[in-house]
């Protein structure tokens, strides 16, 4: 039988999420990591070394120098698609190296 104060995961989730920023911002930082291959597509992910997050700065190791040029010129584009893409505004500058 099921009582009459239960409520789903999800439902639980949302209410554990809305009431712990931290955990939400982490969540929001882990979507950006996650969705960068599948934003910029597979090739451009081919030539990224290493990405993470620190400060609010997203930190994107390039092989391509070519690459890290037209990324630089794109920079203000990718922050806002990135930040659409994780509902919050985790990322504020990209340091490409």
């Amino acid at each position: 039988m099921r009582k009459k104060n239960t409520e789903t995961i999800g439902e639980a989730l949302k209410q554990f999420f809305s009431e712990n920023a931290f955990f939400r911002q982490k969540l929001a930082e882990s979507r950006v990591v996650s969705g960068w291959p599948t934003l910029l597509g597979k090739a451009i992910a081919s030539y990224t070394t290493n990405i993470y997050i620190r400060n609010n700065i997203l930190y994107v190791h390039l092989s391509s120098s070519v690459l890290r040029s037209e990324l630089i010129m794109a920079k203000e584009h990718l922050i806002n698609k990135l930040n659409s893409m994780a509902g919050l505004n985790v990322v504020n500058d990209i340091i490409f190296r």
